[in-house]
């Protein structure tokens, strides 16, 4: 997915930039990227991090460079921020979020001699277009910095959040439908925006404002300033709450952490209802603890920790793309506790099921050191659409996903076969027989005990807010619909 900083002062902030841009480590692995304004010059300085967090690869560089004004970004995808030359003057550019319509633009704008920018996927070595190049070149196509965003929010579909830095200040834009947040943060003397707001505390900054649904504005060291008003349509990505989010972190003044109690507490309320008895209460480090914390408090089980994780050198086993890198990573960094699995009746709570197959493994772990049942409760319902506006899945089909592997199963397709609309939805409705048919082949394949998934209406209302507010896409395949 990833995730952006900036900040802007009287006096130097590099400081703030580069600890800032480092709070958004857990939201990608693959490249980390800084553009600074010194008041002179603009530069922009990129790494690869894929091997070495971003904190080491440029503590040493911060030491000999400053700057008043600077937006820092951490990608799963793709090296940014990127300088470009305009007729609005030059400019460093960072987005998050995933165009789906990128192979179009860039045959128009090549029809219309723009330059379009390639780099290497790593996966395969062939040459895809960079998003931030066509972003780019739809922005220097307007009359000024701020049209020419509003010309790229409306010629992109899926969504882009944008931070584009320079000799004025910050330009921040929320993506036209908000799927991904930008908040805005003070301190005398300085403003900052960042996806994150867990990077505010610790840098100085006090949230002040959430941009909203393609609101656009500009940051300078005198404070935020709106240029655009914000839409009435949001569709913020709930699954920042479940799972992507810093549990630190708030958006649209919603606390992740407490969200994710929440949803624990809504599990436990079906499993008291059907009355299931265990011996204590663990989660999936880290994203599933607080939702294990939530349940625990919920049904009076104790809450242990039969795994921990060793995250000291191990990223999040969701962010690596190739499937031999995700089971590596959530073999190794998950340890177990035999004291606490022995001889015990466990419920294990997570955030998601994606694939399931690291989940398999540990289940399986789990029963080889000595648990008499496990229990397996997601805190969302089954995954059974993969994303079209953020970069957070991207499984190579959307058959790897557990849910559509169970259907195509059930449906009795041929192995490699696609799921259609026609299959899915009967699946998609809660408690009908197709649905516990799909979740009983799930937890079958994984190996546990008992496998119940959150119900949508129950994080919806954990969440907060309208469901016509959230996207809800990857579960029920809805698009703005309440």
């Amino acid at each position: 997915m990833g995730g952006m900083f900036g900040a802007v002062s009287k006096k130097d902030c590099i400081n703030e930039v580069f600890y800032g841009t480092d709070y958004h480590s857990h939201l990608g692995t693959e490249f980390g990227g800084l553009a600074l304004f010194n008041g002179s010059e603009l530069n922009t300085f990129i790494r690869d991090i894929l091997n070495h967090p971003f904190r080491g690869r440029f503590r040493d560089f911060i030491e000999h460079v400053g700057c008043d004004k600077g937006i820092g970004t951490i990608s799963d995808s793709e090296p940014q921020p990127l300088w470009f030359d305009s007729p609005s003057g030059a400019y460093a550019l960072s987005h998050v979020g995933k165009i789906t319509n990128l192979q179009e633009l860039a045959l128009e704008q090549s029809s219309k001699n723009m330059k379009t920018i390639y780099i290497k996927d790593r996966k395969t070595g062939t040459k895809i277009v960079h998003p931030i190049g066509i972003l780019s070149n739809l922005i220097s196509s307007g009359k000024n910095i701020v049209d020419g965003i509003e010309i790229a929010q409306n010629s992109i579909e899926g969504s882009s959040s944008m931070m584009l830095l320079n000799r004025e200040g910050i330009y921040v834009a929320r993506d036209k439908y908000g799927r991904t947040p930008i908040v805005i943060g003070e301190k005398e003397g300085a403003m900052a925006a960042a996806s994150e707001s867990c990077s505010f505390p610790n840098t100085g900054f006090k949230t002040s404002k959430f941009l909203g649904p393609g609101e656009i504005g500009i940051l300078t060291e005198r404070g935020y300033q709106q240029i655009k008003k914000p839409g009435e349509k949001m569709q913020i990505c709930t699954f920042l709450w479940v799972y992507y989010g810093s549990p630190a972190s708030s958006y649209e003044g919603k606390n992740v952490e407490i969200i994710r109690n929440r949803c624990g507490m809504a599990l436990a309320r079906r499993d008291r209802e059907e009355g299931l008895l265990v011996d204590l209460v663990a989660g999936v480090p880290d994203s599933g603890t607080p939702h294990a914390i939530g349940y625990a408090k919920e049904s009076g089980v104790a809450f242990e920790r039969s795994f921990v994780k060793y995250s000291d050198t191990w990223q999040r086993s969701f962010m690596p793309q190739e499937q031999v890198t995700r089971a590596l990573v959530a073999n190794m960094k998950l340890l177990p506790i035999p004291e606490l699995i022995k001889d015990l009746k466990l419920l294990f709570c997570d955030d998601s099921v994606v694939r399931g197959t690291q989940l398999k493994k540990k289940i399986k772990d789990l029963f080889h050191y000595g648990a008499k049942e496990v229990h397996l409760r997601p805190a969302c319902p089954p995954l059974t659409f993969g994303c079209n506006y953020l970069n957070f899945s991207r499984p190579s089909r959307e058959l790897d996903l557990a849910a559509k592997r169970a259907i195509a199963n059930l449906e009795g397709l041929k192995a490699g076969s696609e799921v259609n609309i026609e299959h899915l939805t009967k699946y998609l409705q809660e408690d009908s027989e197709p649905y516990r048919a799909m979740v009983k082949h799930i937890g079958e394949e994984i190996g546990v005990t008992s496998l119940r998934y959150q119900k949508l209406p129950d994080l919806v209302s954990a969440v907060g807010l309208p469901k016509e507010k959230l996207c809800t896409y990857c579960w029920d395949g809805c698009r703005g619909c309440k």
